[in-house]
């Protein structure tokens, strides 16, 4: 009796071991775009506060081609993407400006995915999706591979906006693919909203000029489940799987509505009061649902905190800032490309000239008003949070460390190489941060660390 009573002990500890190493190992990933929840935060006690070009870089690997996509990790392998223009590239300058349009390339293109390894750099596998000359244009400061991919574990699953979704294994082998007809976005600047994966469905929202759609796609054979047309024109924001305490729903933020799905494609509900463009990635903290329009041109530029349960037409009565589905709205708040980032009860907003505000998560109260950052610069990548700290990573390539508190206050600045121009939002794993920019891949990680 004791022998098996002491054999079911030392089995019950072995599969709590598995299960706890399990659960560190999924803590680790970075699956997506902002990574787990899409939310951009890390609890992780080893990540560093501090580095520069040389300082606490376990490695640096440099890239070939443009992507403004983000770096995603799973178990040992760091996964991103890039488009390689056998032509003349003419470089994107920093800052928000008009003109950024340009006309279609003539020369070919390849589009790529690269696999790294997550303890050195070094490149297990790159693999050539498609060759050919681009279909559309882009704005100068977006690139043919803006979309960050998503990956379940077994299979990578890479989507180039007009070209096509490709699904990979981990070795680099192609198990299927499915190619998108070309569209033609606002001022020809191009696509860049990434996809969500969900169970066995990837879900891609494509906002265009021409017909827009959201279509959920079978991760195992890259078929079509179903397709709803929608009568938004271009937007760039990523769709959001917010699983709440009612139901699992598909958020798409859009210019005329934000709306809300069933995962069968069944509309849930829907509001009005965007602002004239959409890039901001929704998510979900502590039961609130927060949602940002913040085109710098229009007249509106709201942040929106919905409660779940939204059945129909939940648009805001004029003049009102709350609602029974709307817990509240700050219509002049958001920013135009960053995402805003909710960290230990605050909601932390980053504007593209290099100002932040600060508000209530819970009851959209003014925490601090908008300031500029000291020395800031412009800003496209959405901040990110660990350890007490709201990290801010401009494009010249100057992460400003800012204290999480209910004040600004900046506690160091971490600047990289000259040539590190940065519109890509990082990811996090484990102990290591990941930072792109536009030649290279950046691992940082505190000296000391194993």
């Amino acid at each position: 009796m004791k022998t098996a009573f002491l054999s079911s002990l030392v089995t019950l500890l072995a599969t709590a071991l598995v299960l706890t190493a399990r659960s560190a190992a999924a803590d680790d990933n970075w699956p997506q775009f902002r990574g787990p929840g899409a939310r951009g935060i890390s609890d992780h006690p080893g990540l560093p506060g501090q580095w520069s070009a040389t300082e606490n870089v376990a490695w640096k690997t440099d890239l070939p081609g443009r992507g403004w996509s983000s770096p995603i990790v799973w178990g040992d392998r760091v996964f991103l993407t890039t488009a390689i223009n056998k032509g003349d590239a003419e470089a994107p300058k920093q800052g928000l400006y008009l003109g950024g349009e340009r006309p279609t390339p003539e020369a070919e293109h390849e589009w790529k995915v690269f696999c790294l390894a997550l303890d050195d750099g070094s490149v297990l596998w790159e693999r050539t999706v498609h060759r050919g000359k681009p279909a559309t244009s882009i704005h100068l400061k977006n690139s043919y591979a803006s979309e960050t991919p998503v990956t379940d574990g077994q299979r990578v699953y890479a989507y180039f906006g007009n070209i096509g979704l490709f699904a990979l294994d981990f070795e680099g082998e192609l198990v299927w693919s499915k190619r998108f007809e070309p569209r033609e976005t606002r001022e020809g600047w191009g696509m860049a909203a990434s996809p969500a994966l969900w169970g066995d469905r990837i879900y891609i929202v494509n906002d265009n000029e021409e017909q827009s759609y959201l279509v959920a796609i079978d991760k195992h054979s890259g078929e079509e489940a179903w397709r709803v047309d929608r009568d938004e024109k271009s937007n760039w924001s990523t769709p959001y799987v917010w699983q709440n305490e009612l139901r699992t729903e598909i958020v798409t933020p859009g210019t005329g509505k934000t709306r809300s799905y069933d995962l069968e494609g069944n509309l849930l509900w829907w509001f009005e009061g965007m602002s004239g463009i959409t890039i901001a990635t929704p998510y979900a903290d502590n039961g609130l649902l927060y949602i940002t329009s913040g085109f710098v041109a229009s007249p509106q530029r709201p942040i929106y905190a919905i409660r779940p349960g939204g059945k129909g037409d939940i648009t805001l009565a004029e003049g009102a800032t709350s609602s029974e589905h709307i817990a509240w709205c700050q219509p002049m708040a958001a920013p135009y490309n960053p995402s805003t980032l909710v960290y230990q009860g605050r909601l932390h907003v980053l504007y593209d000239r290099g100002i932040v505000a600060c508000y209530d998560a819970k009851t959209g109260a003014e925490i601090y008003g908008r300031q500029r950052i000291p020395g800031g610069g412009n800003f496209t990548a959405s901040p990110w949070a660990y350890d007490d700290k709201v990290f801010c990573l401009s494009e010249g390539g100057t992460t400003f460390v800012l204290r999480a508190g209910d004040t600004l206050e900046v506690l160091h600045t971490n600047t990289l190489a000259e040539d590190d121009m940065a519109l890509a939002t990082p990811a996090m794993a484990g102990d290591r941060l990941l930072l792109r920019t536009a030649p290279r891949l950046y691992c940082i990680r505190a000296a000391g660390n194993k």
